[in-house]
């Protein structure tokens, strides 16, 4: 049927406060669960990052304790390697979007290390926007709207209603106190009009072409918005 673009993380680190590094990645429940939704429906899968690396799965998100369990944790770990996709990405400057009917972005701490500032992933949600094709975002996925910036120095998103993972949920997580800065503050920063949930729960927000949602349990109904928009 259609060809949806996945923009994914090339970090495997997440560079805190006092110059640490944090070991992360892409969430595999918030690449997992889309995708499974998207092939189920007919649709193709392509997979890009900054340069065509391959996407580093956040370790942590395969653990029995952030997936109700180890089954659940085993079928999501499972799925991974039926994701094919993820050994093939292309390289994020050569994506022509007029390929693509829809652009979705994976969360996990990467996009906070590279995609919260790369010029040519801003571009690709620029050109996403103004086309009006649908554009899912997922927890700390939103951090790569902070790239999308317009010429004249706004950022293209500012405005918009945005669910993304709050500051109250890194607090919970944990690393709220050891970061840089937190997705939240600075999305408001940007002028993008956060919507937030209950910690963890499913919540997602729909303005206009724009589909985000806050946590990893919002993977699942972000993706059944996305195929609504795609019929």
């Amino acid at each position: 049927m259609s060809k949806i673009l996945f923009v994914m993380t090339g970090a495997d680190h997440w560079t805190l406060a006092d110059g640490s590094t944090h070991p992360t990645g892409f969430w595999a429940e918030e690449a997992v669960v889309p995708w499974r939704a998207l092939r189920a429906a007919g649709h193709e899968v392509v997979v890009a990052t900054p340069g065509g690396v391959l996407p580093p799965v956040d370790r942590a998100s395969l653990a029995a304790e952030v997936n109700g369990g180890r089954e659940r944790a085993d079928e999501i770990a499972g799925a991974l390697e039926e994701m094919t996709e993820l050994r093939t990405p292309v390289k994020l400057a050569e994506v022509d979007l007029d390929d693509y009917a829809a652009v979705f972005y994976p969360g996990g701490h990467g996009p906070m290390e590279d995609l919260a500032v790369d010029v040519e992933s801003g571009g690709v949600l620029v050109a996403a926007l103004d086309s009006g094709k649908p554009l899912a975002v997922v927890c700390h996925g939103p951090a790569a709207l902070l790239a999308a910036v317009r010429p004249d120095g706004t950022n293209a998103f500012a405005g918009y209603r945005a669910a993304a993972f709050t500051n109250e949920e890194e607090t919970q997580g944990g690393l709220a106190g050891r970061a840089r800065w937190l997705l939240q503050d600075r999305l408001t920063e940007a002028g993008v009009d956060v919507r937030a949930g209950e910690p963890w729960a499913p919540h997602v927000v729909v303005d206009r072409t724009l589909i985000t949602g806050q946590n990893p349990a919002s993977s699942a109904p972000v993706a059944g918005e996305l195929l609504k928009r795609l019929g």
